[in-house]
């Protein structure tokens, strides 16, 4: 029977030949962030169509790149990368609505009163989400509310000045979430953050919050986990896997939302040490088979794509980048077969039977599930 699986896993990986084509076979979200500047670009461009299923704008839709001041609304940049999609039948993730960081100067140093605050973010909220509405599907709603010892952060939403909900705890996200919700019902709402992959005191206070709205009938869908693997090549994957499976078990969806592995690089932007390569690989592997594993983790979404337009080597002044799928000239590297590999184990679990009946009528294990 192991052999039956070996064959079948190998007919899988042999009939699909992009990430996209597996993900769609195995109905989940392979998503990256893109910069629509380089849509032009006609290997990003095709790359992007090729191998995902979704994508979301990096920076276009955060409030800095809209709302450069205070009389401008400028949708060009976000236009370009819904209307990426709609023309190459891609999903959008949106990002975000709500954030503590890059908001323009004209919003962060006036002096607005609380109550004028609160009626600037809603009417953000409903301009943006109303625009897109039917072509976002699933919105980071709030980004990083929480630091990392599972305190609420102080930016301008909460308590500089605050939307008149300052010192009353998640008061103002539960606002927020539902301003979201009468603006677009239909769409996925997501409170996203870095540093809670796994569990910890950040993880827990999200949980808690989480928790917390869905017995109280407060609008939230789902958690994204962001994933960024800049400083650390030793994740903790059984926390990662503990901590995706309460969340999914409180009935949201969990979205790896920003996954890039750094790895130590020259001067020319080439990794150091080849055998990184396969580290970086083994961290893609088991990263995405501790999403897989639950049903309710139903995306995963790189920080970019290529490494010719990645954060990470200006993240780190130039000493780590090489963080992403494909390398500077498009090229997959092994995080993608990596990757390719685990999407195949996921479709051969959802469409195979994990228990055969052999011929005496007893039942063989074959996909690591016991038998019942």
């Amino acid at each position: 029977m192991r052999l039956l699986f070996l064959l079948l896993f190998s007919a899988v990986l042999a009939a699909a030949q992009t990430l996209r084509q597996d993900a769609d076979r195995t109905g989940v979200f392979i998503s990256a962030a893109v910069r629509p500047a380089q849509l032009s670009e006609v290997a990003y461009a095709s790359t992007l169509a090729r191998e995902f299923n979704t994508l979301e704008p990096e920076n276009d839709l955060k409030w800095a790149a809209l709302r450069p001041d205070e009389k401008t609304v400028d949708f060009t940049q976000a236009d370009q990368a819904v209307g990426f999609a709609r023309v190459h039948g891609m999903k959008v993730r949106g990002h975000t609505l709500v954030w503590g960081w890059w908001n323009p100067a004209w919003l962060t140093d006036h002096p607005f009163t609380p109550q004028q605050l609160s009626a600037l973010l809603q009417e953000h909220i409903a301009r943006v989400m109303t625009r897109y509405r039917g072509r976002i599907f699933a919105w980071d709603v709030l980004n990083e509310a929480i630091d990392e010892r599972g305190h609420l952060r102080s930016p301008l939403w909460y308590d500089k000045p605050g939307i008149g909900l300052a010192g009353q705890s998640t008061a103002y996200i539960e606002q927020i979430f539902r301003w979201a919700h009468a603006a677009d019902p239909d769409a996925r709402l997501f409170y996203n953050d870095g540093g809670g992959e796994t569990v910890n005191a950040k993880s827990d206070a999200m949980y808690a919050m989480v928790k917390d709205f869905r017995q109280r009938g407060v609008p939230i869908d789902g958690v994204g986990l962001q994933m960024h693997m800049i400083d650390d090549l030793n994740p903790d994957f059984a926390g990662i896997a503990a901590n995706i499976a309460r969340f999914t078990a409180l009935g949201v969806q969990v979205h790896i939302t920003e996954l890039d592995v750094a790895l130590p690089i020259r001067a020319d932007g080439n990794v150091r040490d080849l055998a990184g390569r396969v580290r970086q690989a083994e961290i893609y592997r088991h990263i995405a088979e501790a999403c897989f594993s639950h049903p309710g983790c139903t995306a995963i979404q790189t920080w970019g794509f290529t490494d010719k337009y990645s954060w990470v080597r200006s993240r780190t002044n130039g000493a780590k980048g090489a963080a992403l799928l494909f390398d500077r000239n498009y090229a997959p590297k092994p995080a993608y077969q990596a990757l390719k590999e685990a999407l195949a184990i996921r479709g051969l679990k959802k469409t195979i039977s994990p228990l055969i009946q052999n011929s005496s009528g007893t039942c063989t294990v074959i996909l690591e599930t016991p038998c019942k």
